[in-house]
């Protein structure tokens, strides 16, 4: 039998600057200049819902989760308040959202989904962003 391989969502993908792929799954920056903002796809195919993930995979996320949130806390050291969230309305593929807020945001104290206009980066803002993830990003716990 032959197990589908994985394939990330148009969307995300048409959404996303490649940030990485970390163990299990791939991470996009949000092109949503407002927000540092991070999308997490476990390269799991056919997955929709966290259950879906075998119990392995669940801590593996958990743990990728805990970098990216780590790694936009120290990015932008302005930030306030983590949103982390798995919605999958408009795209079923299971992503995580890592989401840096803070008061006076674009969308404070709302959620960002549906919440004015995305401001896409620049070409040189978005490379600086990721560059700047990119230095923070680390698995460990500790």
């Amino acid at each position: 039998m032959n197990t589908p391989a994985f394939t990330l969502d148009h969307r995300l993908a048409a959404d996303t600057h490649f940030l990485l792929d970390a163990p299990l799954c791939r991470v996009g920056l949000m092109d949503d200049a407002r927000f540092p903002w991070l999308i997490l796809v476990p390269c799991v195919p056919l997955v929709r819902e966290w259950p879906d993930l075998s119990a392995i995979q669940q801590v593996q996320l958990q743990v990728e989760i805990n970098a990216a949130a780590r790694a936009l806390q120290q990015a932008f050291p302005h930030g306030e308040k983590l949103n982390i969230a798995a919605l999958g309305n408009v795209v079923p593929q299971l992503h995580i959202h890592v989401i840096l807020r803070h008061a006076g945001d674009a969308a404070w104290p709302k959620p960002v989904w549906n919440e004015g206009v995305r401001e896409p980066y620049s070409r040189e803002s978005a490379l600086q962003s990721l560059s700047a993830i990119m230095s923070c990003w680390n698995l460990s716990d500790d």
